[in-house]
């Protein structure tokens, strides 16, 4: 007959100690979190438009959901003109970093001209180049723990250089690294356009990119989600572009933003 050997009850005290003591340090680190993505969304160096949209594109419970902090290294793509940009900065100024991917062109003037305009808020963020394929070094390979971007790879899709640009998020991430993506989701039930002439991207087709880079999927949302939005019209012609100005414009602004996926990978360890 076996014995069963059992741990001294101290040994089993001390172990359920350590547990609680990790779960309350773990709980006060999620608030602290919260509390500095709060801070940095309600701040004043957010314009009064870009506000306008939370609404839209839920950026605490985005942020939440990818699991930024602000002790880590993050690089975002393409900011166009800034709007996450006005979040992630001040959230990792202090202790974390943030690279700015950017393009080339009169864009990227702009956006470089807005973050030496406050140097209080911007000083510390890194411009780096992505202009695939000859320019693709977004952070020093291996150093990344989160890459982010939000509503770009539609516009890559046409030029045929979304390969390359998976490729760089995957070689500047560290191995268990978080790559964020949201985007314009297509309706699953029509075929994808492989130049996404409309704006949208199926999610499984995005998914299928990502994976053909070698991430694996950690997780899906619906926080981006908007089920007023048929997807029948180019996706420009809701707002905040209302590229067709005037007509039906009350049309577009009942609808909204567009449906939005919202996807979550990690570079494998």
């Amino acid at each position: 007959m076996k014995h069963q050997i059992k741990a001294p009850l101290f040994v089993l005290l001390a172990l359920a100690i350590a547990t609680i003591s990790l779960t309350q340090s773990a709980l006060a680190d999620d608030a602290t979190t919260a509390a500095a993505l709060q801070a940095a969304i309600a701040g004043p160096q957010r314009s009064d438009a870009n506000k306008a949209r939370d609404k839209y594109r839920h950026p605490l419970e985005t942020l939440t959901f990818f699991g930024i902090k602000p002790d880590m290294t993050v690089v975002e793509i393409s900011p166009g003109t800034g709007w996450y940009t006005e979040i992630l900065a001040p959230f990792l100024k202090d202790h974390g970093k943030l690279y700015e991917a950017v393009g080339g062109g009169a864009g990227a003037k702009t956006f470089e001209d807005k973050l030496k305009a406050d140097p209080a808020i911007y000083g510390q963020v890194i411009v780096t180049t992505l202009q695939p394929p000859a320019q693709t070094e977004i952070a020093p390979a291996g150093t990344a723990d989160m890459v982010l971007t939000f509503r770009n790879v539609h516009d890559w899709l046409p030029r045929g250089t979304t390969a390359d640009y998976f490729k760089a998020f995957y070689r500047a991430l560290k191995p268990g690294g978080v790559l964020g993506i949201t985007d314009h989701r297509a309706d699953p039930s029509q075929p994808q356009d492989p130049k996404a002439k409309n704006g949208y991207v199926r999610q499984d087709y995005m998914i299928q990119i990502a994976q053909e880079a070698g991430f694996k999927l950690a997780g899906t949302s619906d926080i981006n989600a908007n089920p007023k939005d048929p997807r029948n019209q180019p996706v420009w012609n809701l707002p905040p572009t209302l590229r067709q100005g005037d007509k039906d414009r009350d049309k577009y602004l009942a609808i909204g933003e567009s449906d939005r996926m919202t996807l979550k990978f990690v570079k494998p360890n």
